[in-house]
Parts: C-alpha cells; sequence; structure tokens
C-alpha cells in the first residue's frame, strides 16, 4: 500500500481537536519533513504570522480539509527539477 505524504511548501489544515482556533487560523504550511516516528511520518509546519513551527505526524492533519497530497510513489513531474547532485558529473582522482 502506498503512503500518502504532503511536499514542503503544502498548505494543509490541522484536526479540530489540536487547535482552539477558527478553521481559518488551522491552515498551516508544511516547513520541512522530519523522521517517521512509530511508522507515522512527521511533519515541521509553521502558521501565517507566528515566529515558530511545530511538529506534527501525520494523523493530526485533516485530510478532508487539506489540499490532495502527493504520493511517496509517483515519479517526479517533468517539470520540476530533478536533484542538484549529478552523478555522471563527479570526476575522482587516480
Amino acid at each position: 500500500m502506498s503512503r500518502k505524504t504532503y511536499a514542503i511548501g503544502d498548505r494543509i489544515v490541522l484536526r479540530a481537536g489540536l487547535s482552539r482556533s477558527p478553521a481559518g487560523e488551522r491552515t498551516c504550511r508544511i516547513v520541512s519533513l522530519l523522521p517517521a516516528d512509530h511508522g507515522e511520518v512527521q511533519y515541521r509546519v509553521r502558521r501565517e504570522g507566528e515566529t515558530f513551527e511545530r511538529r506534527i505526524v501525520h494523523s493530526d492533519i485533516d485530510t478532508a480539509e487539506s489540499a490532495v497530497p502527493v504520493s511517496c510513489d509517483s515519479p517526479a513531474s517533468p517539470g520540476k527539477a530533478g536533484s542538484w547532485l549529478k552523478p555522471s558529473s563527479i570526476r575522482v582522482g587516480r
């Protein structure tokens, strides 16, 4: 089974129980992906206007209200740039 994850820069909505804020204030932007915690994907997120980041797990995201996640199994889009490191450009001295 493929695991759906969100990418850096995606806007997500936190579940209502995690925040005592109205729905508009539950919207966050994913800043980075963190190592899995007990098999569950972790994210570092930031709300608009806040100067700190929060750590959340995938189950903290309201998937019904958030944008469609990117599948881990899907290939990179042709329009997106690939890795900055190109193995064919590495030269090793003898």
